[in-house]
């Protein structure tokens, strides 16, 4: 036994931390409510290492190990790959494989054309890790662009699915779920309705995220959770004419079938059979998915037009947002720092970075490389990465996003209550 694993033993250091000294912890890449992701490097190359706080999580540790059982079963190209993991005595470390390419909607943003045939294709493989995943029984419960990753800054890089924090492993193919998930915007009625939900939820948020693509914004705008809702069960997809008439019919028929507000209604990605291929002497997966065998995935049908232009008006759209996400981020930040326990007794050995509002700016440029925003202090002359009249619109928009916060909350709860009342009272 070597003098660190004699220390870390004295200590009372679970076994497994001794895994820790392997990785060296660079930048900050986001943070949550549990605890925060950071880079680092290993033998194997740089990973990404979730960071969850036990005293956060604490009478819901399962929600750890069952996040942790999922990613050592799932193996698939288009989802990131787990690598290891290993814990302390106040916190959890989930290491898995790096993306490195950037989120979906930056990528894009950085090339000189994409078109409904490529849209057509990176759909197709955001499609097949939901079905993998839907195969082993598996509801992701929180896909949005945020979450679909490019591995390697190259053309050629592969997209993959990240965060599995909120995922779910149902006992049987037909178990209904009932806790609150996925992100405004892109959950699925039937969650915000608390009526119970299963795989359908994820064909849902699909169909908002291949709306979203293909025109620049979201097919229900609302702001509020009640008006969100009576949009989704409405169910009414609107392809205003200004901004779809050159994208064709196959692509608005698809997102028709993931847009439906009865979730039984919904394409689903259950795999139909499996055949044998004689002539290459192998098995070999025949995939009869209903969404997967849709002619416009195959790209035959999908057009060449170019809706560079409307995503980047969507993305101009977002960099006020992601100006108070950098707030929300550093508070985020803050707020677990002044949870994290000194457990090591060792001078900068603290998982919670030192300069929060630096560790907020690094997690923002990770997720797009070229657009992040500055938060150190420039050398003088400079001018500044933030104009004083855009910091005061963020500062503004801060407070009003707090106070919808606190709205939407309230509104959320009653909501929650008159569903439950409503499935609680017999019916006549």
């Amino acid at each position: 036994m070597s003098f660190t694993n004699m220390l870390n033993k004295l200590q009372g250091q679970p076994e497994s931390y001794d895994k820790k000294a392997k990785y060296k912890f660079g930048k900050t890449l986001g943070a949550g409510t549990y605890g925060i992701v950071r880079e680092a490097d290993c033998t194997e190359g740089k990973v990404a290492i979730k960071i969850i706080l036990k005293k956060n999580i604490k009478g819901n540790e399962q929600m750890v190990y069952d996040e942790l059982a999922m990613l050592q079963r799932m193996h698939h190209p288009h989802i990131v790959r787990f690598h290891d993991w290993f814990e302390s005595r106040d916190k959890y470390y989930i290491v898995t494989q790096l993306a490195t390419g950037g989120e979906l909607f930056d990528r894009i943003c950085e090339q000189g054309k994409f078109t409904e045939k490529d849209a057509s294709q990176t759909i197709r493989q955001v499609l097949e890790a939901v079905d993998y995943l839907h195969v082993n029984n598996v509801v992701h419960r929180d896909l949005k662009p945020e979450n679909l990753l490019y591995l390697e800054p190259e053309p050629s890089s592969s997209l993959v699915l990240a965060d599995f924090g909120i995922a779910k492993m149902l006992d049987s193919k037909d178990e209904v779920l009932t806790t609150m998930a996925g992100s405004f915007g892109y959950a699925a009625p039937e969650i915000m309705l608390k009526q119970g939900h299963g795989k359908a939820v994820d064909m849902w948020s699909l169909g908002v995220i291949t709306y979203t693509l293909l025109c620049g914004y979201s097919p229900f705008r609302s702001d509020t959770l009640a008006g969100l809702i009576d949009e989704c069960q409405n169910g009414r997809v609107i392809f205003h004419e200004r901004y779809w008439k050159d994208v064709s019919q196959d692509a608005k028929d698809f997102i028709g079938t993931l847009l439906q507000p009865n979730p039984d209604d919904r394409a689903t990605s259950e795999v139909m059979h499996m055949m044998y291929t004689e002539r290459c002497k192998a098995w070999a997966d025949t995939f009869l998915q209903e969404a997967l065998k849709h002619v416009w995935l195959t790209g035959q049908t999908a057009t060449d037009h170019n809706l560079l232009p409307e995503i980047r008006s969507y993305m101009a759209k977002a960099r006020l947002r992601r100006g108070i996400e950098l707030v929300k981020l550093a508070n985020r930040i803050e707020a677990l720092k002044m949870q994290e326990d000194e457990e090591e007794d060792v001078t900068g050995a603290a998982d919670m970075p030192a300069n929060v509002k630096e560790a907020a700016g690094e997690a923002l440029s990770s997720a797009s490389p070229n657009k992040g925003l500055a938060t150190s202090p420039e050398p003088l002359g400079q001018k500044k990465s933030l104009h004083k009249a855009v910091r005061g619109a963020i500062f503004k928009e801060v407070v009003l996003a707090k106070v919808r916060e606190v709205k939407e909350e309230e509104e959320r709860k009653r909501i929650e209550r008159e569903a439950t009342e409503r499935a609680q009272s017999p019916r006549s």
